[in-house]
Parts: structure tokens; C-alpha cells; sequence
């Protein structure tokens, strides 16, 4: 070391990273409980045990008094939102998805519940057809079973919907990418006397390879050993420019809040929608980004703590107001 080296240096970026006082008055980016939704795996066993879900490690299904429970714990660690999941008994599966608007079914016990033990909870209900239909898919298919049906599908969207907001969801989240399902819905529930119920867009939901875990969980159905090909109606991961398209038009159509799925692989688009509206944009942190940490963790590879707190961190970074995570019930 040259002690006669004094170089003239009046910007001095570490001045700002000298002590923790002075990291935590500089930080750009906070991660707060509040703006955490947690997906809940709902199922119709009874009882208060939850059953494992294998691909997805310490994450469960539950029983709607075991999710009662998850909502109780949820609240003391400042969590104040939930999007609960069916997975739907196979003999109620059909093809044209009709127990997706059953005002009995799981998942509407289920927000009926949460909302009368806990009314300060906010529920975002999942509005897709391919828990309930017997192929799959998120839509109504053809008579030749090759294509997705668009207004067929839009218009048991907006049942589904409707149902939920009468069972006590606050928001509808539309998950299943069909054209014009967002201005429908919204049109349905303002028909019904539903003006205060949101809709939560997934404008950009990819076509995306990290939904395996999800589907296990759910128990979704499969064509073979192979996940089914659901790119004529999610979007391309190669594609920016079409999901600034999708989301302008869901906007235009109504939605309250614009989202962004997967997350990870996607934190470009979650900041260009960022720029692109004036909305709050959530993002969803699915099951294959929360798999890799985990089992990675599990094996000693990763720090699970650190590592789970920079990967929504790089997501708030990116753009995200908010933050669907199966981590929001640990963080």
C-alpha cells in the first residue's frame, strides 16, 4: 500500500452505505406485508388438516377451515389479501365448466367464510374455467375439441365472476387471456348493482414454463405426460410490444389493477407496463419461481431468507405495487 496515496475523490458513493442507519434512510425499495397477496390451495376435504402439495415445498391445500386459519395468521403479520384456488373434484368437471359459476362451489364457501370471520381481508377471486373443465383448458372448446372457443368462453367468464362478487369476493381476477372478457365483466357486475367490485387483469399472462407446480397443486388436467398447449390464447415469452397491447386494452375495458405473469423471467414487461399506466400493477411470483428457491434452499445451495427477500424485491424494483407470493404468509 502506497501511504503517500491520497487520490481526490469528492463523490464518494459508500458514504451512503457506511452504516445500517444510514442504508435504511437511502433504501430505494420497500417490501411491505401490505402490499403481499397470498394464493391459498383450497380443498373440499374436511377438517383442519392440510395435505402437502409435493412440487411446491411447505406449501399446502387446505380445507376452508384450515384456510381460515392461514387468514387469522395472515392478518397479525400485517398480510391483508388472499386469492384462494380451488382444486375442483374431478366428477364436478365438465366441459361447459358450469361449476364454475355454482354459487356453492369450493371457492365460494370459501370467500363466504373468509368474509364473514374476517371482513377485513381482501379476497381476489381467480375467474378461469380450467379448474372446472374436464380437458383443461381455460376456455369452451369446439365441437372438434381443436379450438378455443373466445365469446363462448367470455360469456361463462363473466357468470363466474358474477358469482364470486356475490359470494364476497372484492376483486374478480380474470386469468384466462380471452379478447374482450374484461369490458364483459365489468359490464355484468355494474348490471348486477357490483360497481364496487374490482377486476384484476392478468393483461400479460405468459404462455410460460413455470406453471408445472401449479397445476399439480390444483390438479389440473394434463394431456399425457405433457402440460396442454395453451399458447392460441396465453402470450408468447418472446413477445414485449403485445402485452403493452393487452394491458392498454384491458384498461380501456375497465380493469383496476393491470398484472404481469410469471414475474421473474418477466421484469422487463412489469416495468414497461409500470411506465405505460397510471394503475396499480401487481405482479405473480408463481409456482415454478417459488419451487427453484425452495428446493434449492432445501438442498443447502441458497440462503432461503436472503434469497426469497431479493426475488420480490427485484420484482417492487421492476414496477410491482403488488405482489402475488406463496412467501406472504413467511415474510
Amino acid at each position: 500500500m502506497n501511504e503517500n496515496f491520497k487520490p481526490d475523490m469528492q463523490k464518494r458513493p459508500r458514504r451512503l452505505r457506511a452504516s445500517e442507519a444510514v442504508l435504511g434512510l437511502c433504501e430505494e425499495t420497500v417490501l411491505k406485508p401490505s402490499s403481499l397477496i397470498l394464493p391459498i390451495f383450497l380443498t373440499d376435504d374436511k377438517g383442519v388438516k392440510a395435505s402437502a402439495v409435493k412440487s411446491m415445498p411447505e406449501v399446502s391445500r387446505h380445507s376452508i377451515e384450515s384456510a381460515l386459519k392461514v387468514c387469522e395468521a395472515l392478518l397479525k403479520r400485517g398480510v391483508k389479501a388472499v386469492a384462494p384456488f380451488p382444486a375442483v373434484d374431478k366428477r364436478l368437471k365438465s366441459l361447459d365448466a358450469a361449476e364454475s359459476f355454482n354459487p356453492n362451489s369450493l371457492a365460494n364457501r370459501a370467500a363466504r367464510e373468509i368474509k364473514k370471520r374476517f371482513p377485513e381481508i381482501c379476497i381476489f377471486a381467480d375467474v378461469a374455467l380450467d379448474p372446472y373443465t374436464s380437458h383443461g383448458h381455460d376456455g369452451i372448446l369446439s365441437a372438434n375439441g381443436n379450438t378455443i372457443l373466445n365469446d363462448p368462453t367470455v360469456e361463462v367468464l363473466a357468470k363466474m365472476a358474477l358469482s364470486a362478487a356475490q359470494a364476497g369476493a372484492d376483486f374478480v381476477a380474470p386469468s384466462d387471456m380471452m379478447d374482450g372478457r374484461i369490458g364483459f365483466i365489468r359490464q355484468t357486475l355494474d348490471a348486477e348493482n357490483l360497481q364496487g367490485a374490482g377486476i384484476l387483469a392478468y393483461s400479460a399472462k405468459y404462455a410460460s414454463a413455470f406453471y408445472g407446480p401449479f397445476r399439480d397443486a390444483i390438479g389440473s388436467a394434463k394431456k399425457g405426460a405433457k402440460p396442454l398447449d395453451k399458447r392460441s390464447y396465453q402470450l408468447n415469452p418472446a413477445n414485449v410490444r403485445e402485452a403493452l397491447k393487452e394491458a392498454a386494452l384491458d384498461e380501456a375495458e375497465g380493469a383496476d389493477i393491470l398484472m404481469v405473469k410469471p414475474a421473474g423471467a418477466y421484469l422487463d414487461i412489469i416495468a414497461k407496463v409500470r411506465a405505460q399506466t397510471a394503475l396499480p400493477v401487481a405482479a405473480y411470483q408463481v409456482s415454478g419461481e417459488y419451487a427453484m428457491i425452495a428446493a434449492a434452499a432445501q438442498k443447502g445451495w441458497l440462503d432461503f431468507e436472503k434469497t426469497m427477500r431479493e426475488s420480490l424485491l427485484g420484482i417492487k424494483r421492476a414496477g410491482a405495487d403488488i405482489i402475488l407470493s406463496y412467501w406472504a404468509d413467511r415474510f
